[in-house]
C-alpha cells in the first residue's frame, strides 16, 4: 500500500491533474447527448434515470485512471468497484443530476473524489453545459474555473443573515424521505430566496458566493466525495452560519470559522463506504441538531461541514 507521508502534496497534485484533465473530457462526451434524441433513459433497481451518457463518460475516466495510476481502487455510481492495492480510491459521479439531463438542463456536473486510506483529499466538480466548475485539495484550498479563463480562489458569500441570502436545494421530497420536511420549511421560511438548484450546482454556488446555504438531506457517496475537498477552505469566512446556528434552538451547529454548507444524510450504506464524509456517527454528533434524530440504530448520518 502506498504511504503519502513523505510527499503528500506531490501524490495529491498529480491525481488531481489528471482528475481535472481527465474529468473536463468525460463532461464534454456529455455534450455529445445532452438536449440530442440520440439516447434512451432507462431506470435502475432505486428508480432513478441512467443513459448512455453517465455510462460512457464513467469508462472514460476508469480508462483515464487505469493509465495513470494502475494501482489505484476506482468506486463509480454506474460500473461498480475496482480494487486497488495503492491506498488511493478515485470515487466518480459521471452525471450528478442525471434528471436535469435527461430533461435538457444545464445544471449537472461531472465529479471526481479522491481518498487515501479513507480520507478524502481531492475533489474535482465540472458543469460541462455551463463551461464552469471548482476543485480542490488537501493544502491547495479551493478553486473556481470557466472557459478559458485562467482559475481563481473560490469566495464564498459574506452575507450575515439568512434573510439576505439565497438557499437551494435538490428535491424538496428528499426532506420528507428524510423525515425532515420541518427542516425545509424552517430554512425557507428564514431564507430570503429558496431555489431547488441543486446538486452539485448548489454546491459551486456556494463555493463562489451565489448561494449561502445548499442541503442535501440524501446523498449516496459518489454525490458527496468530489463536494468535501472541493469546497475545503474557501478563500473567505461566511458568517452565514452563525444565522444557521438558531435554526432548531441547536448552539454550535455549525462550526466557528471557515463555513461552506451543510448536509444531512440518512442512508442503508456500510460505514465504510461513507469514505468522503468529515463525519460518520451512529450517534447524533455534537453540535448536530437535536431535532434530526436517527431514523433506526443500522441509519448512519452523514454530516459534512467544514471547518
Amino acid at each position: 500500500m502506498t504511504q503519502i507521508s513523505n510527499s503528500p502534496a506531490a501524490e495529491i497534485s498529480r491525481r488531481l491533474e489528471v482528475a481535472i484533465s481527465a474529468g473536463k473530457e468525460a463532461g464534454r462526451l456529455t455534450l455529445n447527448y445532452f438536449q440530442q434524441d440520440n439516447y434512451q433513459v432507462e431506470r435502475k433497481s432505486d428508480a432513478s434515470p441512467v443513459t448512455i451518457a453517465d455510462r460512457s463518460s464513467e469508462q472514460l475516466l476508469r480508462e483515464r485512471i487505469a493509465a495513470a495510476f494502475p494501482q489505484d481502487g476506482v468506486l463509480g455510481e454506474e460500473l461498480g468497484t475496482t480494487t486497488g492495492t495503492s491506498g488511493f480510491t478515485w470515487i466518480l459521479d459521471p452525471i450528478d443530476g442525471t434528471k436535469s439531463f435527461i430533461s435538457g438542463v444545464p445544471l449537472y456536473g461531472t465529479l471526481i473524489g479522491i481518498e487515501h486510506q479513507g480520507r478524502a483529499l481531492a475533489g474535482f466538480v465540472y458543469l460541462p453545459a455551463l463551461g464552469e466548475g471548482i476543485y480542490g485539495s488537501a493544502g491547495q484550498g479551493a478553486w473556481y474555473f470557466r472557459g478559458d479563463q485562467p482559475p481563481r480562489r473560490c469566495r464564498v458569500s459574506a452575507k450575515s443573515r439568512l434573510a439576505d441570502g439565497l438557499f437551494v436545494t435538490s428535491e424538496i421530497n428528499t426532506f420528507d424521505q428524510r423525515g425532515a420536511m420541518r427542516v425545509f420549511e424552517a430554512l425557507q421560511k428564514a431564507a430570503w430566496l429558496t431555489r431547488t438548484w441543486g446538486d452539485c450546482y448548489g454546491y459551486l454556488l456556494v463555493a463562489t458566493g451565489r448561494a449561502e446555504l445548499m442541503v442535501d438531506p440524501i446523498m449516496n457517496v459518489w454525490d458527496a466525495a468530489a463536494i468535501q475537498p472541493s469546497l475545503r477552505k474557501p478563500a473567505a469566512p461566511s458568517p452565514i452560519g452563525k444565522a444557521i446556528q438558531r435554526f432548531g434552538g441547536a448552539k454550535g451547529l455549525l462550526p466557528t470559522g471557515w463555513y461552506w454548507t451543510k448536509c444531512w444524510q440518512s442512508c442503508s450504506l456500510p460505514k465504510a463506504k461513507l469514505r468522503s464524509a468529515a463525519l460518520v456517527a451512529s450517534s447524533n454528533p455534537p453540535g448536530f441538531p437535536p431535532n434530526l434524530p436517527l431514523q433506526s440504530p443500522t441509519t448512519l448520518i452523514h454530516w459534512a461541514a467544514c471547518s
